[in-house]
């Protein structure tokens, strides 16, 4: 049986330049002092990707660590926080917000679309006494990308901090942390730079470590506390001993991605074709506005589920793709065309599972996928 193609939003296939990456021989992360010019390289690498000079780490912990990090170094008790809620993962971060004391103000928005700016300049023109507010760059639950340079300015314009999860967009889709002046930005190794599932990045503004380190309370943790990572390479100290192959792994992702000229026009472009795919077999696209690059969600057709199919799809075509989370489960597919995923003859051979997979079941196409996307990347 062939291998498992994993084409789900993360985490993608690695790539074999990753793997020999990460067989490296380790060394003590703690004492050598080679390890810390390695790890700073490292994130000089990360501050190309995400064109900015604001301080970057690395953090042991998948994405998830790095909001919850984000929440915990910034929230004092009683500030306020403007979540922007357009997805499952926008409106999780008011969970974090109120784990540490935030009085959060939820500002919703049709999870189908994008954030309308607008409605945003509205709301902030009656109130916008924020400390920070927070919002999802691509939800990846349901393939919506959200506007950030715009949603950004506007937040700007009140002195409002920001922070943005952008965990499936890097990589695959341009972000520009200096030139929209994003505060946090956060990210992950799974996604679009097809490392394995371990690592948090992120970049920190000038601005957000000053509110940091202003705050009147205590950061209520370790693990998630920025303020140990202040100044670690002058130091020569850690907060923790790091992941140091899972590490060696992102450097060898970020030299293959740094390396790939064409990555965003590839990106868009297989994206383009998988959406045209899907719509002209009848299947329906979830997303009205705000398509992502790197995830597409189209609704599960009546009386197939997603059990159903991915047993099919696994066992006897060897590809695997995703249903969706929270509300969404076992009503959205998501295919994950992002990094290593991100290439013609995967899709291709995704495609042809997904036609065989729905005749089986009974689920009769207008067109076939297969071909349609063939078409479209010709």
């Amino acid at each position: 049986m062939r291998d498992l193609l994993i084409m789900t939003p993360g985490p993608t296939e690695v790539s074999e330049e990753v793997r020999q990456a990460m067989s490296q021989k380790i060394t003590n992360p703690d004492l050598d002092p080679d390890f810390f010019d390695y790890y700073l390289h490292t994130t000089a690498k990360l501050q190309k990707l995400l064109r900015t000079k604001n301080d970057t780490i690395i953090m042991s912990g998948e994405g998830i660590l790095g909001l919850e990090s984000a929440c915990a170094s910034l929230i004092e008790p009683g500030d306020r926080v403007l979540v922007l809620d357009n997805g499952i993962f926008g409106r999780g971060f008011a969970d974090f917000a109120n784990l540490y004391g935030a009085d959060v103000e939820l500002l919703e928005f049709p999870y189908e679309r994008a954030i309308d700016p607008v409605k945003l300049q509205t709301y902030l023109a009656q109130d916008n006494d924020f400390k920070l507010a927070t919002f999802v760059h691509c939800e990846t639950p349901t393939g919506v990308l959200n506007p950030i340079a715009e949603i950004t300015g506007i937040l700007q314009e009140y002195e409002i901090l920001t922070v943005v999860d952008a965990v499936s967009a890097i990589g695959g889709i341009p972000v520009e942390v200096d030139g929209w002046g994003i505060d946090i930005m956060l990210g992950g190794s799974q996604k679009c730079l097809s490392v394995p599932p371990g690592l948090t990045f992120m970049s920190i503004s000038s601005a957000a470590w000053e509110a940091i380190n202003e705050r009147q309370t205590d950061i209520k943790g370790f693990y998630t506390n920025l303020k140990l990572w202040q100044n670690w390479y002058e130091k020569k100290f850690f907060p923790y001993t790091q992941a140091i192959s899972d590490i060696y792994a992102l450097d060898a992702g970020l030299d293959k991605w740094l390396a790939d000229e064409g990555v965003f026009d590839r990106h868009k472009e297989i994206a383009r074709a998988v959406r045209s795919s899907l719509t002209a077999a009848g299947l329906e696209l979830y997303p009205e506005t705000g398509y992502s690059d790197t995830v597409t969600a189209f609704c599960l057709p009546a009386g197939i589920s997603y059990r159903q199919l991915n047993h099919i799809m696994t066992r006897k075509f060897a590809v695997m793709i995703a249903d969706s989370l929270g509300q969404f489960g076992n009503k959205l597919l998501r295919i994950g065309h992002m990094g290593e995923n991100c290439y013609e003859e995967k899709l291709y051979r995704t495609m042809r599972a997904l036609d065989k997979s729905f005749h089986e079941l009974g689920c009769n196409l207008q067109q076939s996928l297969a071909e349609v996307f063939m078409e479209e990347m010709n």
